[in-house]
């Protein structure tokens, strides 16, 4: 049987051949990223693992043994879940590979922006010396009302490592009871109060229909003006021309990004520039140990899907 990897960012894909090949299964790779390639390529796997590739409908159709599509990732909006439901095909994702890299990367995002740590750096190595900026530009952390939109496996410990920093700290998650964001020190709140009353904004909400877009120019404008915005999520949870603007503007003090929309930034473009931005190249999750435990958590699951074996971390409801 064979297992097919649309599209990966790793030097090579040894670790997966180790555990698909010494289970008999064959590998066959690409760096498919359209549907003229991916449909060819997907119509005789056995199980797809994909990275970035767009696994759309018509993608989905052209699968005629696939017991399985699997992502390399938590996010699954490269997918269309309902396409595979209604072929039976289930979707599984790597739900807790990187759950610490994220959440410290948070951190690292709201100290450098808090404590102008990037700007800073830059004016010394311009040949100054001193504040670049006015005093009001740093920031006590302990001063500061955190909103912290998503309360899952990477919001919670996010909301564990600021504890210490004894900022108050508001959350949203609408699936999640009001007791367990007490119970985590924290306040519940819908999420028009978080947008009005935050200082900083901390995304780590999945991409969906109700999510996208979330903070666009109607939101921002409901949001104290010099706050901060801080988004690890998905690209698409920000309307980036409104971001652009509210920063050009003073409407937002500061954003720190490791996602973006569209993805790569394009060269020139002002979020590249601003001197108000800390933006990563989607590298938060990033560590030895995590993109190890994904590739082989991938791999496993391929494997578990072709052996009959009943599936974790279904997300698309077939069983």
């Amino acid at each position: 049987m064979q297992v097919a990897i649309t599209d990966f960012s790793f030097p090579n894909l040894e670790v997966e051949q180790g555990i698909l090949a010494a289970a008999g299964f064959q590998v066959v790779s690409g760096q498919c990223k359209t549907p003229e390639t991916l449909i060819p390529f997907v119509r005789d796997a056995d199980a797809v693992i994909t990275q970035f590739a767009p696994i759309k409908a018509d993608v989905i159709a052209a699968m005629q043994k696939a017991k399985v599509i699997v992502r390399y990732g938590i996010g699954v909006d490269n997918v269309d879940l309902e396409a595979a439901r209604q072929r039976g095909i289930p979707v599984c994702n790597v739900p807790d590979y990187c759950i610490d890299e994220v959440a410290d990367h948070t951190l690292a995002f709201i100290l450098g922006s808090t404590r102008q740590v990037v700007a800073n750096t830059n004016h010394v190595r311009a040949g100054n010396w001193g504040l670049p900026f006015g005093l009001d530009q740093l920031k006590t952390l302990r001063d500061q009302t955190v909103g912290i939109v998503g309360f899952g496996r990477i919001g919670r410990e996010v909301v564990a490592r600021l504890a210490p920093f004894k900022c108050r700290r508001l959350v949203f998650d609408p699936v999640v009871p009001a007791d367990a964001i007490r119970a985590a020190g924290c306040e519940p709140a819908d999420l028009a109060t978080i947008i009005a009353e935050s200082d900083i904004l901390t995304l780590h909400c999945p991409s969906t229909a109700q999510t996208r877009r979330l903070v666009n120019k109607s939101s921002i404008a409901q949001m104290k003006r010099g706050s901060i915005l801080i988004n690890l999520a998905r690209g698409d949870l920000v309307e980036t021309d409104a971001l652009v603007e509210a920063l050009q503007s003073g409407q937002l003090g500061a954003a720190a990004i490791d996602v973006c929309d569209p993805e790569p930034i394009p060269a020139g473009h002002p979020l590249r520039q601003l001197p108000n931005v800390i933006v990563a190249s989607h590298i938060a999750s990033a560590s030895v140990k995590a993109v190890r435990t994904l590739r082989e958590t991938a791999a496993g699951l391929a494997a578990k899907a072709l052996r009959g074996e009943k599936l974790p971390n279904v997300v698309n409801g077939v069983s």
